[in-house]
């Protein structure tokens, strides 16, 4: 697979990154490594997983982390990864309750690097933010673990754009390392944010994507394909979609965003899926789709798309 570096870091890797937010859970763990086996031998090298993942599930808690510790565990390939995950993450019972003191962040970074079972994590986010708590106080926090070894790089995921910029703004004058990346939902379609039931979730949104474009931030897009809209729109499998995740995806404007996908797909011999995910690869700063994929048809589906690229007419024409 083409791989890509992220600016102003060492980290090489693939185009597009492995989610796991089912691992452990809808897709058991026997699925799961099938998964990260297939993606392992199309050449990527790039995965995406979370403290919380699976926390929804009674019982055992970080099941995706633990899942990808035993997989990298059992195929010795450490080396060959580069493993992204999440913390500070609020309880899903309380998830009006922030959790990003100091202690509460260092806590889930080892909690994961255990279950990871790993000395060091390649790119460590926070999964939310606190705005009550100050950006000079989060930023030494992942600073000192830096220094501690635990963390190469971190990123910031489902931060607003005033605080991203303020924090970017505090590590250039303190001398202080600052977000590699952002990790927001991002994709092809018109998105209602009010319409998201967790609405601690970011959306891409001009003035971001402005910051994004004008300081050349990388942006990691969860939710790459909008949860499959536009290939249940395709295959008319829509009435399938999960009433909620529907209501996201205003319907009349993304059945013609869907037209004009289409479009391009038959005029340049790509699938919907290659458009879709081409659509986020081609923009002006890096972007690296993070994909879901449940089984293995749909992971050689998405993989299938490394290395499209559309034009800026494309991108304009897409949008409309």
């Amino acid at each position: 697979m083409i791989g890509t570096n992220i600016p102003n870091t060492d980290l090489h890797v693939s185009q597009i990154c492995l989610g796991t937010g089912d691992f452990g859970g809808g897709t058991d763990p026997k699925s799961s490594f099938a998964i990260l086996d297939a993606f392992f031998e199309k050449g990527g090298n790039f995965i995406d997983t979370a403290h919380v993942y699976n926390n929804w599930i009674p019982g055992e808690k970080s099941r995706s982390e633990k899942v990808i510790g035993a997989w990298m565990a059992d195929r010795r390939n450490r080396g060959n990864v580069v493993i992204s995950t999440k913390g500070a993450h609020p309880d899903l019972d309380r998830m009006n309750v922030s959790r990003m003191s100091p202690a509460e962040i260092i806590h889930d970074l080892d909690e994961s690097l255990s279950y990871l079972k790993v000395d060091q994590i390649d790119l460590y986010w926070l999964h939310r933010d606190d705005p009550s708590r100050p950006v000079a106080e989060i930023l030494e926090t992942l600073n000192a673990q830096i220094k501690a070894g635990k963390i190469r790089y971190f990123g910031a995921s489902n931060w607003r754009t005033a605080r991203l910029r303020e924090a970017q703004e505090f590590a250039a004058r303190s001398g202080l390392q600052p977000f590699s990346a952002d990790q927001v939902l991002w994709n092809a379609a018109v998105v209602d944010p009010l319409a998201i039931a967790d609405q601690t979730i970011m959306v891409m949104d001009s003035g971001l994507y402005e910051y994004h474009l004008a300081s050349g931030l990388p942006c990691l897009a969860y939710t790459s394909q909008a949860n499959g809209l536009f290939d249940r729109i395709q295959k008319g499998t829509l009435d399938q979609m999960d009433p909620g995740l529907k209501r996201a995806f205003p319907l009349q404007s993304n059945l013609a965003r869907f037209e004009r996908i289409r479009q391009i797909a038959q005029e340049n011999g790509l699938t919907i899926t290659q458009v879709v995910l081409g659509f986020l690869l081609s923009q002006a700063f890096t972007v690296i789709p993070i994909i879901g994929p449940r089984r293995i048809d749909q992971l050689n589906d998405s993989m299938s798309a490394a290395g499209v690229q559309l034009s800026r007419e494309q991108i304009g024409f897409i949008v409309g």
